[in-house]
């Protein structure tokens, strides 16, 4: 009996884990501006594409003039990264989007203002 139960745990265990796997393997990865990497005036590359939670995008820059920062809609706004926002700036970076909305901007001054920022609606 126990080793039945044993069974039906360890078949319960791989389907779940098939599921995960399943989800994760059908992400996308985009190149954020594409083959101009993330530089000024990228705002609106994000347009027309279907983006889903577990997609990564990958931003590409010259660490020493730009940084990705995650910000909410507010600093999305007003280019404004708030205190304790998530910075990256190794200029390779991979992020993983979570469902709903998803802002980004470039912290260096006035980059934001000239177009370094996106909004990402996952679904």
């Amino acid at each position: 009996m126990l080793e039945k139960k044993s069974i039906a745990v360890c078949r319960i265990g791989m389907v779940l884990g098939m599921l995960v796997l399943s989800n994760t393997a059908n992400a996308a990865s985009y190149t954020v501006g594409d083959a101009t990497g993330w530089a000024f005036n990228v705002a609106g590359w994000e347009n027309g594409k279907n983006f889903k939670a577990d997609d990564v995008l990958e931003f590409h820059y010259k660490p020493e003039f730009h940084k990705v920062v995650v910000v909410d809609k507010n600093g999305y706004d007003s280019c404004t990264a708030p205190s304790g926002a998530k910075v990256y700036q190794s200029g390779k970076d991979q992020i993983k989007l979570v469902k709903g909305q998803n802002y980004f901007i470039c912290s260096f001054p006035e980059h934001c203002h000239n177009g370094m920022k996106i909004a990402i609606d996952a679904a």
